[in-house]
């Protein structure tokens, strides 16, 4: 069998991971790809996320400068092929309904819906809100499935007080290991993303994904900007190999030190890890995105297959 030059990085990225936790066995493999890397720009509605209604009524979030509908016009009409509705900004009472009102405003705009997010905290011990957090995970892959989402974006959490690191982490992987398997059935992808807390290091995210039973619906979101370390490039080729979704941003963190991030850097990170899929654009910088959003676009195109 041929190894190409992107498979053979995708390995050697994932063994210079594991090298660097000796102790690990990782159990989630990365995803099996065709081989090459194939790369579909989209737009995270976190991007507007001073502009939205968080879980409003449908008033409120009629009366926002910016809405999930609002959103999906507004990739198309920039020419955009993909939006994330993330799940922050939909209304306080969801029905299915309303999901397949968004489904085919998106279609009928030829706009894919790259994925959906949500905000959990899997390092809760047992208990009431434990048991919460699990159940609207479900909820979501439900809403997932319903909208044609592919993915969502899933947090670990962080250390509760007085707790152990390693205790947090087995409590995360089991988590996503219960929530997996129904999202499994239902055809939808949990993607860990790096969001500091348990997931601040790539060593971290391995602890984690060492615990995660193996599943094709399992994987990473990458996300360019969350690692705050003293060469974040290095550390988001360690998870690169493991990436179901992706994430683009403006800024990248050098030692908690913002900078300019480099574009063309990111995307080769992700090329030659082979990966394939929705690269969404998360804008977080103070200019309106209104504004700032469309001349980034329009750096990512040209380094982007559709």
């Amino acid at each position: 069998m041929t190894i190409s030059r992107r498979q053979l990085f995708g390995m050697t990225a994932a063994a210079a991971t594991a090298a660097a936790c000796p102790n690990l066995s990782i159990a989630a493999d990365p995803p099996q790809r065709t081989k090459g890397s194939h790369l579909k720009l989209s737009l995270a509605g976190y991007s507007f996320n001073r502009q939205m209604a968080r879980r409003g009524t449908p008033e409120q979030i009629q009366k926002a400068e910016m809405s999930l509908e609002k959103l999906i016009v507004f990739c198309a009409e920039h020419g955009l092929g993909a939006a994330e509705l993330t799940g922050y900004y939909f209304p306080a009472e969801i029905t299915p309904a309303y999901l397949i009102s968004l489904r085919a405003l998106a279609h009928r705009n030829g706009v894919s819906i790259s994925g959906t997010a949500i905000g959990n905290d899997f390092c809760l011990p047992d208990g009431e809100a434990r048991q919460k957090q699990l159940a609207e995970c479900r909820q979501w892959v439900d809403y997932a499935a319903l909208l044609g989402a592919p993915a969502i974006r899933i947090f670990a959490g962080k250390v509760p007080a007085g707790d152990t690191e390693d205790a947090a982490v087995a409590r995360c992987a089991a988590g996503i290991n219960e929530c997996l398997q129904y999202a499994a059935e239902k055809g939808v992808f949990l993607a860990l993303e790096n969001h500091g807390g348990i997931t601040s290091t790539p060593a971290q995210m391995l602890k984690i994904i060492q615990q995660v039973q193996p599943s094709e619906f399992f994987g990473v979101n990458f996300d360019s900007g969350n690692f705050q370390t003293a060469d974040p490039y290095a550390d988001l080729q360690q998870i690169a190999p493991w990436a179901v979704t992706a994430q683009i941003k403006a800024s990248i963190s050098v030692n908690g030190k913002k900078q300019p991030a480099d574009y063309v850097r990111i995307v080769s990170i992700l090329r030659d890890a082979g990966y394939r899929g929705f690269v969404a654009l998360e804008y977080e910088e103070s200019e309106s995105p209104f504004a700032a959003i469309p001349p980034i676009l329009d750096k990512l195109r040209p380094l982007m297959d559709g």
